[in-house]
This record gives structure tokens, C-alpha cells and sequence, in this order.
């Protein structure tokens, strides 16, 4: 009798080690699903698009978590420096996949290397790096914006105009929204950019940087600027200006301030969409890949529609915070 009680005694051991070993493990022989981590590597909200995106980020993040138990480290960094070490230190916690939007592509393409180097899977969001690290890249049609901005430019002037850009920071999104417009105006002979300089994606420097270029030209006939942000500053430098000799300004991005002031017929006539809800995407994409998926595609691109005041309801919403 006191064999088999011994035998029993052995058998609910062993079982029950057998349990909590499966219950331990996944299926591949990985840790739980519960265990992982995704760290995401953002800027800091110095205007309203890149607010947007980090609280699109972090809703996403969070979702993924109540839902499949993905744990989540978010960063958000001033200059390229900080974001670096950032992505350093999400290196050292040993993260399943990173998720980066470079605050610079060229200053943080380094740094992507390091993390392809670590055998991390890396994300990049908005700006692209100058190398091959990205497993994936998530991104807005940047070139398709600038020249679907070219186009209506030519088409709201008629073929000629003196037109000024503002641009934005050294990236893979300044450098392919320029490319798409320049393409679109040296293919016009009757127009002439007379002034692009860069405005950073700020509102403020946008708007010291236009009252510099309404001083050094007495004749301006519309303004590209490759952020909806930076178009608030250079309409607010205009009105301050006095000056009417400017047809319209154009933006990108799809701001409800923008939106505003078309639907009112102000003097932005025209944006072209790059929702900062692209890095849901992204966050998805990773989660799948700290998960063992493949990913579909290596680079998923949102197309770059243009909003004017015929369809600028189609796509205004009152309660965004961008």
C-alpha cells in the first residue's frame, strides 16, 4: 500500500512539473508571449503632428498589451544625441523589436546599424536611415507630396510665379518632398523658386524664417511648405506683413488647423495627407514580429491624398488633436 501511494505521489509530480514547463514556454520553445517587449524610440512632441504620433504610439502599445500581453518601453528625445543613447539603452534591456522614428537620418543611421548588429528586428517610422538596417519601413508618399504639391502649383498659376519653400530638417522626408517639388518646378520654365529655406517643422522658426524672406522679396506669389505646422507660421508672418500679393499657401500633413483655415477660404488653399497614425501601423508590425511573424512587406507607404475645399470635409475631424 505504501508502494503505491509513493507511485501516486510520483506520478502527480511529474505531471504536474510537465504543466507548469508547457504553461512556461511557447510553442517554438521560446519564452511566453507575455514576456515580450517592444521598445519605441520617438521624438519629442515639439509640435502638434509628433504629438499626435506619440500618443497614436502609445495607444497602439497599450492595446497590444491589454490584448496579447506585450510589454512596451517608450523614449522621447530633443536632438539626435539623446536618441541615440535611448536606442542604446533599449539595446541593453534586451527588447524583442525596436520601433524608431529618426529625429535625423543621417546622425541616427549609426545607430540603426548597432541595433541590426544586436540581431534586434528595427521598425523605422516616418524618416528613413541611409543604410539597410529598417526591417521595415513605415512611411507617408513624401515624394508623392512633393509633386503633387508641384502640380497644383503649376496648375493654380498658370504655368509662372515666383514661389518660396520652406523645408524642413536634414532627413529622408525634407530631402524626398523637395525632390518631388523641385522635379515638378524646373519642369515649368515660367516659374522660379526664389527663396527655400528650412523652417525645422516648427511653427516659430517658420514664422521668423518667413519674416526674413517677405523682407528680401518685394513680389511673392504662393509658399510650399512641407509641414502643416510650418504653414501656421508662415500665414501668421504673412497677416503680420500686411502683404496681399500672396495667392495661397500650401502644407502637409492634414492638421485640423489647416483643415480650419481652408474650409474658411483662408489663405492656405490646399494640404496633402501624412497621418501620424502611420505609427500604428508600425507598432503593429512589430508586435507580429516579436511574435515570429514575417512581416509582409519591407515598406508600407500611406498614400499622400490632396485636401482642398471640395473634399476638405471628407476628412476634418473636429475632435483630433492634431
Amino acid at each position: 500500500m505504501k508502494k503505491f501511494l509513493v507511485l501516486c505521489l510520483s506520478l502527480v509530480t511529474v505531471f504536474g512539473l510537465v504543466a507548469c514547463s508547457e504553461e512556461g514556454s511557447s510553442s517554438d520553445g521560446g519564452t511566453k508571449d507575455s514576456a515580450l517587449k517592444i521598445g519605441i524610440s520617438l521624438p519629442s512632441a515639439t509640435h502638434g503632428w509628433m504629438g499626435a504620433l506619440i500618443e497614436s504610439a502609445e495607444n497602439q502599445a497599450k492595446a497590444l498589451k491589454e490584448s496579447d500581453g506585450i510589454e512596451y518601453v517608450m523614449t522621447n528625445a530633443t536632438d539626435p544625441n539623446k536618441q541615440a543613447n535611448d536606442v542604446d539603452d533599449l539595446i541593453a534591456q534586451d527588447v524583442d523589436v525596436i520601433v524608431m522614428l529618426p529625429i535625423e537620418s543621417a546622425a541616427l543611421t549609426p545607430v540603426g546599424q548597432k541595433v541590426k548588429d544586436a540581431g534586434i528586428p528595427l521598425v523605422i517610422v516616418d524618416r528613413e536611415l541611409e543604410n539597410d538596417a529598417a526591417t521595415v519601413v513605415v512611411k507617408g508618399d513624401n515624394e508623392g507630396i512633393g509633386v503633387n504639391a508641384g502640380k497644383y502649383f503649376i496648375e493654380q498659376l498658370e504655368g509662372k510665379g515666383k514661389v518660396v519653400e520652406i523645408t524642413g530638417p536634414p532627413s529622408s522626408v525634407t530631402e524626398q518632398r523637395g525632390a518631388g517639388f523641385k522635379a515638378a518646378m524646373e519642369a515649368e520654365e515660367g516659374i522660379e523658386v526664389i527663396a527655400s529655406q528650412s523652417g525645422d517643422f516648427s511653427t516659430e522658426k517658420s514664422l521668423e524664417v518667413m519674416q526674413n524672406i517677405l523682407q528680401a522679396h518685394s513680389q511673392i506669389d504662393a509658399v510650399f511648405t512641407q509641414d502643416d505646422g510650418m504653414a501656421l507660421g508662415v500665414i501668421q508672418a504673412i497677416k503680420e506683413s500686411g502683404r496681399t500679393d500672396i495667392k495661397f499657401v500650401t502644407g502637409a500633413g492634414g492638421g485640423k488647423a489647416v483643415f480650419d483655415n481652408i474650409k474658411e477660404d483662408g489663405i492656405i488653399s490646399a494640404t496633402f495627407l501624412y497621418s501620424p497614425t502611420m505609427v500604428e501601423d508600425a507598432v503593429e508590425i512589430a508586435a507580429e514580429i516579436a511574435q515570429g511573424e514575417d512581416p509582409e512587406e519591407s515598406v508600407v507607404v500611406k498614400e499622400a491624398t490632396q485636401v482642398t475645399k471640395e473634399n476638405v470635409e471628407d476628412h476634418y475631424d473636429p475632435d483630433s488633436k492634431f
